[in-house]
């Protein structure tokens, strides 16, 4: 254990040594001063456990010792030794946070008892403090629920990997919580103290992508009126979440590449490597061994980043997980709009579970929140669902041909109903999908679905 630290203060050279001897016996780190004056120079450089002054100093006594090392560091504790002890100074020494009040001549088993209780009650403020934030980051730690198969391995999953500081990567449909689950390891993992950025890398043309990551030197292109350190450059100590990294250009796969082999980056515009400490955790819904055996995608950077693979499960795949997760949405909502509704209906129940989801569980918390904002009293009705999920016929049968559709087969014609109610808007239809435009263009691609 670290020794515990001890700064002795007094103006009589014979009291400082005799202090200095117990307390360097009894185990301590100890340093001594002979005025207040000396006292506040080493307070404002160094942070003590304890604190053992003279009262009566001059030009800094004891008790401006005392208020100084309050402000400074409200936890440390401070003894008062005086050979001229009252009752109006021991007041308030007390008033003003010391610990005890030791009168001259001392006794040393006094003043080792009074200096152990006292960093006793040091040591148990560390504690307690460093269990708050204990308990504070451990509430901060990503919520998964779920009680399937699937995600119950997935949660034992990232307590496993969390702490081992390699890089993930994410597969799993839009919407599946992809993200939330990058945060969970984040906040699990020993660089939870420090940042967690987020970044969709198919948001951003290929410049704008080197900008974001790298940053850029001043003058580097028209407009750069200053230096601006990117992405990968502020998150050093943390955690970068590169969404959709399958959307990402090939140029720009090999530059992603480098830095990770090296751990070092080149802003845009500038010559000088720039050290950086990130874990990486990678996300898509793609499938990237296809992505490569294609050329689209890098070998070594798939490698890479591919050292420990997550699978998210759909939330057609956890379908016994949707009341959990109704029921989750509707207390947060509730809780955030002031309502106190408690009830989701049977029949709104059966409407959910019969329910596909093409937008998994993102688009089960949109539903959630519309129904929280329309419903009026303790219970979420039908009505409260989205016209297009009202209207829906949630058929499994299909008059005319084989008896049962298959999961694809009633996402398109979903897609299809949507499209036709929402009069083609993609937007619309997206947002009601639960389910990004780039996203909806591919399922429109994949199921060769009209797109004018």
């Amino acid at each position: 254990m670290e020794k515990q630290k001890i700064l002795i203060v007094d103006d009589e050279p014979i009291t400082l040594q005799n202090l200095e001897h117990i307390m360097k016996k009894e185990g301590y780190e100890v340093v001594c001063v002979e005025s207040g004056v000396k006292a506040l120079k080493h307070l404002e450089r160094t942070e003590f456990d304890l604190i053992l002054t003279d009262l009566k100093m001059q030009p800094i006594d004891g008790l401006q010792v005392l208020e100084r090392c309050k402000e400074l560091y409200p936890d440390t504790e401070v003894i008062l030794i005086t050979a001229f002890a009252t009752v109006d100074t021991a007041v308030e020494a007390m008033k003003k946070g010391a610990y005890h009040y030791i009168s001259k001549p001392f006794k040393l088993d006094e003043v080792r008892y009074t200096v152990k209780k006292a960093l006793e009650k040091r040591q148990l403020k560390k504690e307690v403090s460093e269990l708050r934030k204990r308990v504070k980051h451990q509430e901060n730690v990503p919520l998964i629920i779920g009680k399937s198969r699937g995600v119950l391995e997935l949660q034992d999953t990232i307590r496993q990997i969390a702490p081992t500081d390699c890089n993930v990567l994410i597969l799993g449909e839009t919407g599946t919580g992809k993200e939330l689950v990058a945060r969970a390891i984040h906040f699990l993992s020993s660089r939870a103290e420090n940042r967690f950025l987020a970044f969709n890398c198919g948001a951003f043309t290929e410049e704008l992508l080197a900008n974001e990551l790298f940053g850029h030197e001043k003058e580097a292109f028209t407009g750069a009126k200053g230096i601006k350190k990117g992405l990968l450059e502020s998150a050093s100590g943390g955690t970068v979440f590169l969404d959709e990294i399958g959307d990402m250009p090939t140029s720009m796969q090999v530059k992603l590449l480098r830095v990770l082999q090296e751990k070092r980056l080149i802003r845009v515009g500038g010559t000088e490597e720039i050290p950086i400490d990130i874990r990486v955790i990678a996300a898509t819904n793609r499938d990237l061994k296809k992505e490569v055996k294609q050329g689209r995608f890098r070998k070594d950077l798939y490698y890479r980043l591919n050292v420990i693979t997550l699978k998210v499960p759909s939330l057609t795949e956890r379908k016994e997980d949707i009341p959990l997760l109704a029921y989750h949405f509707l207390k947060r909502f509730s809780q955030n709009q002031g309502k106190k509704i408690e009830k989701i209906s049977d029949q709104v129940m059966e409407m959910l579970m019969a329910y596909e989801f093409p937008g998994n569980v993102r688009e089960l918390e949109n539903i959630m929140e519309r129904a929280v904002t329309l419903c009026q009293g303790d219970t979420i009705e039908q009505g409260h669902l989205p016209p297009d999920l009202q209207q829906l016929s949630l058929r499994v049968k299909r008059v005319g041909q084989r008896e049962l559709l298959t999961l694809e087969e009633q996402e398109k014609d979903y897609i299809q109903w949507v499209l036709q109610k929402t009069g083609g808007n993609k937007t619309k239809a997206a947002e009601i999908l639960g389910i990004d435009r780039v996203s909806l263009w591919r399922k429109l691609k994949k199921y060769e679905l009209e797109e004018d």
